[in-house]
């Protein structure tokens, strides 16, 4: 089932709003992977800048603690970053900050050493770039950047006529080819294993009729507000019935049934929009309020009502409403239980209403 779903989703293109959305996923959760390269390749470029410094003697000058200094910055700025397209464009400026300050430590080795040197560091740059949360301009900029910066065949004695040259060239080639590819390939496949997740976790916690969380969210979501101590007003439970929909699907079929549930499932997201809410089977659904007074609930299944019982539709309904206070001590099924008893006192008279559980 899962290759067959995999399957599916691959011959989909994604559209562009899933994938700005898996960009800031992937960004967020590699926010801390990426500060960690960014400080690894200033301590590695550092590094490289002493040895140069003491071996070649040309010392250790103050543009080389501007470009230090550039690149610590750069990399503080990771943390206040908010979006993966910030992201991309400070990576744009490390890059370029970073290979400048290569290429001018390189010029300070023997030249029968920096084609060799320039290479090495165009493999690491590109090996980086390939494993960070880039877009595909971001990376494509970095991987530019690095060949007109970085290229060994300019401003040194290697030529492409030798046999050095040659060899340097096919390394050269394959190198940006292969981490090219594996940065298109990496990302599709990170970016198809998103989209499985989200759409396995959406049919495992979505109703697929309504189109709102289902009793396995809910449970879940309202258990968290149910666990939250100290609390600074109190937590309501609503048990919501739509009434006679058996009639309604006796009379019009489960095709008008499906869509009273949608347009009540529709009413109910809108009213309580900011609170915990779900379909938990049937024409039942829940409404778990927290942090409210009694008045606010009242007021809220009060709109609730009307909004349903106002609905200009073809096949209009009603629905009647079952609260309870969620003591310290109550747990969920507890919780429902007791809604669950109001409701039906709601049931009994009268329907199109609401009703507290007298505790």
């Amino acid at each position: 089932m899962l290759r067959t779903i995999e399957n599916e989703v691959s011959r989909q293109a994604a559209p562009p709003a899933l994938q700005a959305e898996f960009a800031q996923h992937d960004f967020e959760k590699l926010r801390t992977f990426c500060s960690l390269t960014y400080i690894a390749s200033t301590i590695i470029w550092l590094m490289f800048d002493l040895i140069v410094s003491t071996k070649g003697g040309q010392g250790f000058t103050g543009l080389s603690m501007l470009f230090i200094a550039t690149m610590v910055g750069l990399t503080l700025l990771i943390g206040f970053l908010r979006t993966a397209q910030q992201f991309n464009l400070l990576n744009v400026v490390f890059v370029l900050v970073i290979s400048i300050g290569i290429r001018l430590l390189v010029e300070g080795l023997p030249e029968t050493e920096q084609a060799v040197w320039l290479t090495l560091a165009t493999s690491s740059m590109l090996y980086c770039a390939s494993i960070l949360p880039l877009s595909r301009w971001a990376f494509i900029s970095t991987l530019a950047i690095t060949v007109v910066v970085l290229n060994p065949f300019v401003l040194t004695e290697i030529s492409l006529m030798d046999l050095r040259g040659s060899m340097l060239l096919c390394y050269y080639s394959f190198l940006a080819c292969l981490t090219t590819y594996s940065f298109f390939k990496l990302r599709r496949v990170k970016l198809l294993n998103y989209t499985l997740s989200k759409l396995l976790i959406e049919q495992a916690y979505i109703d697929t009729l309504t189109e709102i969380p289902n009793r396995r969210s809910f449970m879940a979501r309202a258990g968290s507000e149910l666990g939250i101590r100290p609390r600074e007003h109190d937590h309501y439970l609503a048990m919501i019935d739509i009434d006679n929909f058996k009639k309604v699907n006796d009379l019009y079929g489960h095709d008008i049934g499906d869509e009273v549930l949608k347009r009540t499932a529709a009413n109910i997201k809108a009213v309580v929009q900011g609170y915990e809410y779900a379909r938990l089977g049937g024409e039942e659904f829940a409404v778990y309020v927290s942090g409210v007074r009694r008045d606010d609930v009242e007021v809220l299944m009060d709109a609730l009502c009307r909004q349903v019982r106002e609905d200009p539709h073809q096949y209009p309904v009603t629905i009647s409403i079952g609260l309870t206070r969620v003591d310290d001590h109550d747990t969920l099924n507890q919780a429902l239980a007791k809604a669950d008893k109001a409701l039906y006192a709601s049931k009994n008279s009268g329907k199109d209403r609401f009703t507290f559980h007298a505790d």
